[in-house]
C-alpha cells in the first residue's frame, strides 16, 4: 500500500449532492445565487408568478409558436365574429322598426356571423389542444431522458419523480393553452367589447364598468390562495405517489407482516391531504368564477334599470339598449375565461416549478475519452482512494489495491467496510473524494461513461429483474444480435437450464413485475447470466451467491474458474466459500485494506480473517 495523499484535488469537486449529503461547490454556488435573489424566492415560495416562471412557461411553448399563432388568430377571428353579432341584431331591430320592415340582409348577416364564429372558435380550440398535447409530449420526453441520466444519489423518491413526469405535465397542458392563449384572447375580447359598448352609449358603460370593477376586484383576491392551494395539492399528489411506490416495491414484505392496514392509513393520509388541497383550490377557483359571473349579472340589472328609464324618456333607442345588453352578456365569456385562465395559470406555474426542480437534479457527465480493448481482461488500480457521503459519513479512507488482468480478486470484510462503495466508484455512480482509480493505467474520470461501463458487467446484490420475458432480461441493453448458442452457454453456466424446461414458453416466457414469478436464487442467476453474455473485460459480483443453495453456488464458482484469464473478476462476498480459490483476497476494515493474500495466507497470518474462516467452518 502506498502513502496516503489527501492533498490532491478531489474529483468530486465538480459533483453534486449525494443521498442528501454534502453539496458540491458548484451546487453551493448555485444555491447562494438563488438566495441572493431574495424577494423572487419569497414570491415563488408564496406561489406568486415570477418573471422566471413565465419565461420557463414560454420556453415550453416556443418550439410550437406557429400553432400558437394559428390558434390565436382563429380564436380572434371567432371572437371578432361574435363581437359583430350584437351590431347585426341592432341592424335587424332597426329595419323592423323602420317603414320598410324586416329585410333579408340582416338575418343572413347575423346567421353567417353565428356559423362562421362557431366554426372558427372550434377550429382554434382544436389547434390549441393539439399544440398543448405536443407541449406535454416534449416536456415528458425531456424529463424522462433527464431522469435516466440522473446521478444515482439524486434518486431519493422515485414515486415523486413519476408524479412530476405524469401529473405535473398534464397541468402544463392547460397552462400552455387556456392559461396563455385563451387568457390573451379574453383580454383582447374585453377591450374590444368595452370599445364597442362605449361607441353605443358612454353613460351605460360607466354604470356597468363601475359595478364590474368592484366585484371583479374582490375575485382577484382569490388568485394567491389558488396558487398556494395548487402548489400544496401537487406536492401532496407527489407524496402519495412516493408512498405508493414504496409499498409496491416491498409488496411481499408488506403482505407477510400484515401491513395492509398500516399502509392504508399512510396512503389515506396522503390522499386526504391531496383531496383537501384540491378542495381548497376548487373553492377559491369557484369564488373567482362566481365573482366574474356575479359582476356581469349585477351590471345587467343596473344597465337594465337605467337604460329602461332613458328609453322611456326618449334619450336612448331600444335597439341601442338591446345591443348594449347583448355586449354586456357577452362579457361573461371573456370574464369567465380570464378568471379560469388565471386559476389554470397558477396551476401551470406550480407545475413548471416542479418540472424545473426535476430538471435541476444533478445528471451524469458522459463526455470523456473513448477507449476500449475488447479482447483483453482489464487491470484495476485503486490508489489512495477516499470517499464520503458528506456529513461525516466517511466510507473509504486511503484505499489502495490492484487487480491484475485476468485475476479473480475478492473483497471481504464486515458490513460497512466499504466493499459495495468500491464497485459504485468503479461504475462512477459517485465521484471519489480523493485519490485515483485507473483502468488499464487510465484514470477512469477521464473516460466517457459509455466507454467505461461498456467494459464492465455489474451484478448487484439484489439482482433486479425487469418486467418482460426471460430473453429480454438476458439481452437487456444489448444492441447487436446474440446467437442462441451464446444464450445456451450462459444458461448452462448459471444452472438455469432446468428453469428453462419448466417455463411454458421457454426463454420467451414473461417473468412478471420485478421477476415476481421467480425465486431469489433464480433472479440472482439470471443477473449473472446477463453479465456473462456481455463478455465484459471486468466482472463485478456483489454478493452474487447470497441467495444460492450449495449446488448452485458450486456451479457459479466453477463458472468463475472457466472464465478466469479471459475476464478480470472482482467479487464481494460474506460467504468465504465462494472466494477460497481467488487469486487475491483483500480484507477491508474501516475503508482500508487491513490485509491481503490468498485464502490460506490470510487464514494463517490474520486473526480477523482466521476468525471469519473458523466461523464459516472453512479449512485453511
Amino acid at each position: 500500500m502506498g502513502p496516503t495523499d489527501t492533498s490532491r484535488p478531489s474529483s468530486s469537486e465538480t459533483g453534486d449532492p449525494i443521498q442528501g449529503g454534502a453539496e458540491s461547490p458548484e451546487h453551493q454556488e448555485n444555491h447562494a445565487s438563488s438566495q441572493a435573489k431574495g424577494s423572487q424566492s419569497n414570491r415563488e415560495e408564496q406561489g406568486r408568478p415570477t418573471r422566471r416562471d413565465f419565461l420557463a412557461l414560454i420556453g415550453h411553448i416556443r418550439p410550437h409558436w406557429r400553432r400558437v399563432a394559428l390558434a390565436g388568430l382563429l380564436g380572434l377571428l371567432g371572437n371578432g365574429a361574435a363581437l359583430l353579432q350584437p351590431l347585426a341584431a341592432k341592424w335587424m331591430i332597426d329595419t323592423v322598426s323602420s317603414a320598410k320592415g324586416l329585410t333579408f340582409s340582416p338575418v343572413v348577416a347575423l346567421t353567417a356571423l353565428v356559423i362562421v364564429g362557431s366554426v372558427l372558435a372550434a377550429t382554434g380550440a382544436y389547434v390549441l389542444e393539439r399544440m398543448a398535447a405536443e407541449v406535454v409530449h416534449d416536456a415528458r420526453r425531456r424529463m424522462v431522458l433527464h431522469t435516466l441520466k440522473l446521478r444515482v444519489g439524486a434518486i431519493q423518491r422515485p414515486g415523486e419523480i413519476i408524479t412530476r413526469v405524469t401529473a405535473d405535465t398534464t397541468l402544463l397542458s392547460k397552462a400552455t393553452s387556456r392559461a396563455l392563449v385563451d387568457t390573451l384572447n379574453a383580454v383582447l375580447m374585453l377591450l374590444a367589447t368595452i370599445a364597442l359598448m362605449a361607441s353605443l352609449d358612454i353613460v351605460l358603460l360607466g354604470v356597468s364598468g363601475s359595478v364590474l370593477a368592484v366585484v371583479f376586484a374582490i375575485g382577484v383576491l382569490a388568485v394567491p390562495r389558488i396558487a398556494r392551494a395548487q402548489r400544496e395539492m401537487q406536492a401532496s399528489v407527489g407524496d402519495l405517489g412516493s408512498r405508493l411506490e414504496r409499498v409496491l416495491g416491498a409488496f411481499r414484505t408488506m403482505k407477510a407482516f400484515g401491513g395492509e392496514k398500516h399502509e392504508a392509513r399512510s396512503l389515506d393520509f396522503a390522499a386526504d391531504a391531496a383531496r383537501n388541497h384540491a378542495v381548497g383550490s376548487a373553492k377559491w377557483s369557484a369564488f373567482s368564477v362566481i365573482a366574474g359571473g356575479l359582476s356581469t349579472q349585477l351590471a345587467f340589472l343596473a344597465v337594465l334599470a337605467i337604460g329602461g328609464i332613458r328609453v322611456a324618456d326618449g334619450s336612448l333607442g331600444i335597439s341601442t339598449l338591446i345591443a348594449f345588453l347583448l355586449y354586456l352578456f357577452s362579457l361573461s365569456a371573456p370574464i369567465g375565461n380570464l378568471s379560469q385562465g388565471i386559476a389554470e395559470l397558477q396551476s401551470g406555474i406550480a407545475a413548471v416549478r416542479r418540472i424545473r426542480e426535476l430538471q435541476a437534479l444533478p445528471g451524469e457527465k458522459y463526455d470523456g475519452a473513448f477507449c476500449i480493448k475488447p479482447d483483453t481482461p482489464a487491470a484495476v488500480d485503486f490508489e489512495n482512494v477516499s470517499f464520503d457521503y458528506g456529513q461525516g459519513q466517511t466510507v473509504l479512507a486511503g484505499l489502495t489495491f490492484k487487480a491484475e488482468p485476468g485475476q479473480t480478486v475478492a473483497l471481504v470484510g464486515e458490513s460497512g467496510a466499504g466493499k459495495t462503495t468500491v464497485f459504485s466508484l468503479m461504475e462512477r455512480f459517485f465521484d471519489l473524494t480523493s485519490g485515483q482509480i485507473r483502468l488499464d493505467g487510465v484514470d477512469i474520470s477521464t473516460l466517457s461513461l459509455s466507454s467505461l461501463r461498456s467494459q464492465i458487467a455489474y451484478v448487484e446484490q439484489e439482482a433486479p429483474v425487469f418486467e418482460g420475458t426471460l430473453r429480454e432480461n438476458l439481452l437487456y441493453a444489448i444492441a447487436e444480435p446474440v446467437p442462441d448458442d451464446m444464450l445456451k452457454i450462459a444458461l448452462q453456466r448459471t444452472n438455469l437450464t432446468d428453469l428453462l424446461d419448466t417455463l411454458p414458453a421457454g426463454i420467451d416466457t414473461p417473468v412478471g413485475h420485478r421477476g415476481i414469478t421467480l425465486s431469489g436464487g433464480q433472479r440472482q442467476r439470471i443477473a449473472v447470466a446477463r453479465a456473462l453474455i456481455r463478455q465484459p473485460r471486468l466482472l463485478l459480483l456483489d454478493e452474487a451467491t447470497s441467495q444460492l443453495d450449495a449446488g448452485n453456488e458450486k456451479a457459479l464458482v466453477e463458472t468463475l474458474r472457466e472464465i478466469a484469464g479471459s475476464t478480470t473478476v472482482m467479487i464481494i462476498a460474506h460467504r468465504l466459500s465462494t472466494v477460497v480459490n481467488a487469486d487475491k483476497i483483500f480484507l477491508l476494515e474501516t475503508g482500508r485494506v487491513r490485509a491481503s493474500g490468498t485464502h490460506s495466507e490470510l487464514a494463517a497470518h490474520d486473526r480477523v480473517y482466521a476468525s471469519l474462516s473458523r466461523a464459516q467452518h472453512l479449512s485453511h
